[in-house]
């Protein structure tokens, strides 16, 4: 019986021990916890608030970029019909290439239709490596024209031929007449220009012909623009070039994708912002 009453005692003084733990944590929960409730309030308030701000300013960043691409092709579009307004103007004559050029009166010439009379400085030829023209990989050939009747010559892009690939250094066999001759083009900046890895040497196959330097190296008085030769396939030489393009599609597709993610963007921002929140609450 002596047993039992420290049992029972240490009993009582372990449930009384318990009772007091279970008020002190409730004393605690309501001094901390409850201080705690309006600091996260405040903290989600402030949070979706930067998330909002956040989203606004993404789509207004993204549809001011897919405007301005727009914007873009909309300047390509007009430099392209302005081009082709260009090639309807009647045909130059040597005359006009043959005069010094101011950068923008050489500007003003560019894609006009020409008609020139000369000769062929064929020892000056240069092949342009690593050109594609019909799916094949050959030269454009480059020879400079000296114009009838003038001291000035004209760079003149003749056309596309095949390589030899068992010999990559054999030039191909082209038909260069040695009379006067005549030839009908339409006049670009600069000979056509590929990426290279290193500088060009000075042989005639080159991966790039700048136009200054060549006039350096040949000491030939070459007009400020080249002439790119058009018409039907003639001296081995295939002339099937490509259109000139601006990009203008690029800029459209470019458009696309930023005004999708603005759109995104938003239909983000509606869902976790608005849709969500009412949907949570309707099945509280």
């Amino acid at each position: 019986g002596f047993i039992g009453l420290p049992t029972l005692h240490h009993e009582h003084q372990g449930r009384g021990q318990a009772a007091d733990d279970a008020q002190e944590g409730e004393t605690h929960k309501h001094l901390f916890h409850g201080a705690d409730y309006p600091v996260s309030r405040w903290t989600q308030g402030w949070r979706r608030a930067l998330v909002i701000v956040a989203a606004l300013a993404g789509m207004a960043s993204t549809f001011s970029l897919g405007r301005w691409q727009l914007a873009r092709a909309a300047e390509k579009l007009a430099l392209q019909a302005a081009i082709a307004e260009r090639q309807r103007l009647p045909a130059l004559d040597g005359a006009s290439l043959a005069a010094p050029l101011s950068p923008a009166q050489a500007d003003a010439l560019l894609h006009r239709g020409v008609a020139l009379r000369g000769q062929w400085l064929t020892e000056r030829t240069v092949y342009l490596d690593n050109r594609v023209m019909a799916e094949r990989t050959g030269f454009y050939v480059l020879t400079p024209l000296r114009l009838a009747g003038r001291d000035a010559v004209v760079l003149v892009q003749r056309g596309w031929v095949p390589r030899n690939f068992s010999d990559r250094q054999a030039l191909p066999p082209i038909d260069t007449p040695s009379g006067e001759v005549r030839l009908s083009g339409r006049v670009a900046e600069h000979p056509s220009r590929a990426y290279a890895l290193g500088e060009d040497g000075l042989g005639p196959i080159r991966q790039n012909l700048d136009l200054d330097a060549f006039r350096r190296e040949t000491g030939l008085p070459l007009a400020q623009v080249v002439v790119v030769q058009t018409g039907a396939p003639s001296e081995g030489l295939l002339r099937q070039w490509p259109e000139p393009t601006l990009g203008v599609d690029k800029h459209h597709g470019y458009a696309f994708q930023w005004f999708g993610l603005c759109a995104l963007l938003g239909l983000l921002l509606i869902w976790f912002q608005v849709v969500r929140p009412v949907f949570r609450s309707s099945r509280a």
